[in-house]
């Protein structure tokens, strides 16, 4: 269905190829089809959303202690408008933050940011109360001192928690509490399921005639030319599906490429400065407990063996591992720049093999135990849990120079070009506006299509259907098929 205004417009032929089907490029792709343009999408792999792991909707970006304040209430801005756009892909439950003893930093260091993001919350709703997927305002975040956490260790765990004391019980009763400062806290940032936000983009595109989905086709070429009205530019993209070419021509062309961007702008004759890190997240299974846990930050210092662990729990009692050490998360030589000759930075071959052709069963093995290993410390039990298959893993570009960079979006080159560049997925909305102010300058789209919220289409996808599509998209990637479904669903 396409809103009246846009209908109308004398550009209905204009067309745009974006490069690159990840959460940017498809979610950008879903925005523009539901706003009337025409989009045809460019995918090497054989299904949307394939990329490094994303498990987290960071509402406030409390995980990363790191990032300035500014940064995490544009993650807080951005998740909400996220939430709102793919509410089917996210498990509505909370995270605990914790403090391991051995680590400098203190728990009410993160206080005044978390009472910023607070009031930053109840202002959204001021303005919105659509704005409200988070809970109340007043509930954002919960803090919990040691005796209060021994006294739910005594309780039975919950199937389904309501509260903010039941969903801590598990962590209370299985948590080695002496190994914590305190507080601990327990804030509103909940999951985020890569399989199910897949489902949910390559579903609209689907049902929206205004978009064409090219799989299994990589982009060999690109040049501009003259067009064939008013001189206009155009890019003619040459793109190849099973062994053979073919050439279209497009009046905009976007580069979602993850962690390829950089390919396609030395194709298109551009340069930007970018770094490129490969990281993986583990897939455990662990027999461990009764209820449903809330997802657990154990932080810690990036890089160094007390690296901070992340356990991020699934259904059927699976549990997604990050430690952000060398030796698990993160890898020696894996956070690489771009050179002078190329705006691509190279990944080591080992890195690339990892991506186009798979991992070790040994690699997987070895680098899975680690994880296990570095949770375990934090909850003893979690020493019987045990490898379930291939992690999830990717490359990450980002732009410019700071390996810290948590909130970015687009740019663009003045030729009917740009680049979408985001670090975490919860950016595709500011990028999507972005791109929309630029089209609308340029006459492709009615200036009202800007900061537009609507998705009739999107939000049309019944989550039978998307559930069935992320079963295929588990069992096309190798993975468990539990990764297809939610614990929680919005209440």
């Amino acid at each position: 269905m396409i809103n009246n205004h846009i209908a109308n417009n004398k550009t209905d032929n204009k067309k745009i190829a974006i490069i690159g089907g990840g959460i940017a490029g498809a979610s950008i792709a879903l925005y523009l089809t539901e706003i009337g343009l025409k989009v045809d999408l460019f995918e090497k792999g054989t299904s949307l959303v394939n990329g490094p792991p994303i498990c987290h909707l960071h509402a406030g970006g409390n995980l990363y202690r790191e990032i300035p304040d500014d940064q995490c209430v544009t993650l807080l801005h951005e998740s909400i408008e996220s939430l709102r756009l793919y509410p089917d892909s996210v498990d509505y439950r909370p995270t605990v933050i914790a403090i391991p003893k051995q680590d400098p930093g203190q728990p009410l260091d993160l206080l005044p940011r978390l009472t910023l993001l607070q009031n930053e919350y109840q202002s959204l709703i001021d303005q919105d109360a659509a704005n409200q997927v988070l809970g109340k305002a007043s509930d954002y975040y919960r803090l919990f001192e040691l005796e209060e956490l021994q006294a739910l260790a005594l309780l039975d765990e919950q199937k389904i928690p309501k509260t903010a004391e039941q969903w801590m019980i598990p962590f209370a009763k299985h948590t080695d509490l002496s190994a914590l400062k305190f507080p601990v806290v327990l804030v509103q940032e909940f999951g985020w399921n890569v399989f199910r936000l897949g489902a949910t983009a390559a579903l609209s595109l689907e049902k929206n005639e205004l978009g064409k989905v090219h799989l299994n086709s990589k982009v060999v070429k690109i040049e501009q030319i003259s067009g064939v009205q008013n001189n206009n530019k155009q890019w003619l993209v040459t793109h190849e599906e099973e062994g053979l070419q073919s050439t279209d021509s497009f009046d905009y062309l976007i580069n979602a490429a993850g962690f390829r961007t950089g390919e396609i702008d030395d194709l298109a004759g551009f340069h930007r400065q970018r770094l490129v890190e490969f990281k993986a997240a583990y897939v455990t299974k662990w027999q461990g407990t009764e209820g449903l846990w809330p997802e657990v930050i154990f932080h810690g210092q990036r890089g160094t063996p007390e690296g901070m662990a992340q356990f991020t729990p699934y259904a059927d009692n699976l549990v997604q591992l990050h430690g952000m050490t060398d030796e698990i998360t993160l890898f020696d030589n894996g956070l690489v720049t771009s050179s002078e000759e190329s705006a691509q930075p190279k990944l080591n071959e080992q890195f690339i093999r990892k991506i186009d052709k798979g991992w070790l069963a040994q690699e997987i093995e070895v680098r899975g135990q680690r994880a296990i290993d570095h949770l375990a410390r934090y909850i003893p039990a979690f020493k019987h849990a045990v490898v379930e298959g291939k992690p999830l893993f990717g490359a990450q570009q980002i732009p410019g120079e700071d390996a810290n960079l948590r909130a970015a979006g687009v740019s663009f080159e003045g030729n009917n070009y740009a680049r979408c560049e985001i670090v975490k997925a919860s950016s595709v909305l500011t990028c999507a506006d972005a791109l929309t102010e630029e089209l609308a300058e340029l006459g492709f789209v009615d200036r009202k299509s800007v900061g537009e919220r609507l998705f009739p289409i999107t939000h049309s996808i019944s989550d039978l259907d998307i559930t069935t599509r992320s079963e295929l998209y588990t069992q096309q990637r190798g993975y468990p098929i539990a990764l297809a479904y939610r614990n929680i669903k919005q209440q």
